[in-house]
């Protein structure tokens, strides 16, 4: 879902590349011709010739939109915030702190409907207002694109084209049957709407109309948003009564490879093992026998957590990690003032090309198998530390200059 990011980093610009970009986006025949040629498909989800023409009558694609196919053309940066800073970036205290002062307010505002929602889907309320402060700062943040221009940019330039092409007319369908105005389908760059950011794919999967007025409103409608967010969670498999995941301190000398999903162990055995939840969390009972990986989003640095399933039901929402901590911490802070036990380090993130030139050398040694992203993620991560293992090196599981300079010495003389 979701996925607002950081809009800065992604589109701010200086006024000349602006300018370029403007000129660049003239009227694409074949654009054009694309569009109407989805007009069968449209009808055939009911949407009728009106509704069409006028979502899609002189629409030009936004070329300003990261992830375009546009070959020959210098694009904007590829990702979304939560891919290209470190945790202490993304997650950063000041931001955490606000939006819990503002959700602890709105927890008792809508205690209510909170508490009618976690009886009836299992997720608490404050995960609920983690999502909506994250996606939308409860509401103040306004959207900054039109979905459909969005959904027909991606469809037609995007690297996901059969995607958002499918999510182009879901979304001509909603507006089809009255549920948003055109012009109140505002979107992120990935054209998700709502409060909560929802696809209209998963509008269909998962919209509820949860305050009875007989609209599944997920852009005004606090009750509804909230509800639909809560039905998306369960229908990705979220776990009534157990936790996202535990901050833990790490026993001395962890062997920081093993911080993957596909190492799990049940939650009491990590403890026996040495891992200590922070600030003294005692785990309900039921969760001792849960399976649960090691997460280290710093490698040996920073923060360490174990997490149970509904840490991975939250990432399907958004595929992050960071976005995860982000969420799952603040759902924490709205009733709990304190921070994180450890501390993010310093550490800075190498640069995307880096990254990935990391992850061709690691792959060429048979360390790496995931996709070339320039993304630090967990498995670049754990590959990284076993090169580390096998060249006697720190092993820290964390990208740095040092470690890439070392990669392409040894290459050199290979």
């Amino acid at each position: 879902m979701g996925r607002i990011g950081n809009y800065a980093a992604i589109f701010v610009g200086s006024l000349l590349a602006a300018a370029v970009l403007a000129s660049a986006q003239a009227a694409d025949p074949a654009f054009q011709s694309w569009l109407e040629e989805l007009w069968p498909q449209a009808q055939a989800l009911g949407v009728s010739r009106a509704t069409f023409d006028a979502a899609t009558r002189g629409l030009e694609p936004d070329l300003t939109l990261p992830d375009l196919d546009l070959p020959g053309r210098q694009a904007p940066p590829r990702g979304q915030a939560e891919f290209v800073q470190t945790p202490a970036d993304y997650i950063k205290e000041a931001n955490i702190a606000y939006l819990a002062e503002q959700g602890k307010k709105l927890a008792a505002e809508h205690s209510r409907t909170l508490s009618a929602i976690e009886q009836q889907y299992g997720v608490p309320g404050n995960v609920l207002l983690a999502i909506w402060g994250r996606e939308t700062a409860f509401g103040g943040y306004r959207l900054p694109k039109n979905a459909i221009t969005v959904l027909a940019t991606q469809g037609y330039y995007g690297r996901r084209k059969d995607f958002f092409r499918q999510e182009l007319l879901y979304a001509l369908k909603m507006l089809e049957e009255g549920h948003v105005k055109l012009a109140d389908m505002r979107s992120s760059w990935g054209g998700a709407m709502g409060l909560t950011q929802f696809l209209p794919s998963e509008f269909y999967k998962y919209a509820v109309d949860f305050d009875g007025d007989g609209k599944k409103d997920i852009w005004r409608s606090v009750p509804d948003a909230l509800a639909s967010a809560a039905q998306q969670l369960v229908g990705k498999g979220w776990q009534r009564g157990t936790r996202w995941a535990y901050e833990v301190r790490a026993p001395q000398g962890v062997d920081c490879t093993i911080g993957v999903p596909e190492v799990t162990r049940p939650l009491g055995e990590w403890l026996k093992q040495g891992f200590v939840l922070a600030y003294g969390r005692k785990p309900a009972a039921a969760e001792l026998n849960e399976p649960a990986s090691l997460l280290l989003p710093e490698g040996t640095y920073g923060p360490a957590f174990l997490t149970l399933k509904n840490y991975y039901v939250i990432k399907e929402y958004n595929f992050s990690d960071l976005y995860v901590l982000f969420v799952g911490h603040l759902s924490e802070r709205i009733s709990d003032p304190r921070r994180f036990e450890t501390p993010w380090s310093k550490n800075t993130q190498l640069r995307t090309a880096q990254v990935e030139t990391m992850q061709r050398t690691l792959t060429k040694l048979g360390l790496y198998k995931d996709k070339i992203d320039g993304k630090a993620g967990m498995l670049t991560r754990a590959a990284l530390g076993a090169y580390q293992k096998a060249n006697q090196l720190k092993v820290d599981c964390w990208p740095t200059a040092a470690v890439l300079d070392d990669m392409q010495k040894r290459a050199a003389k290979n």
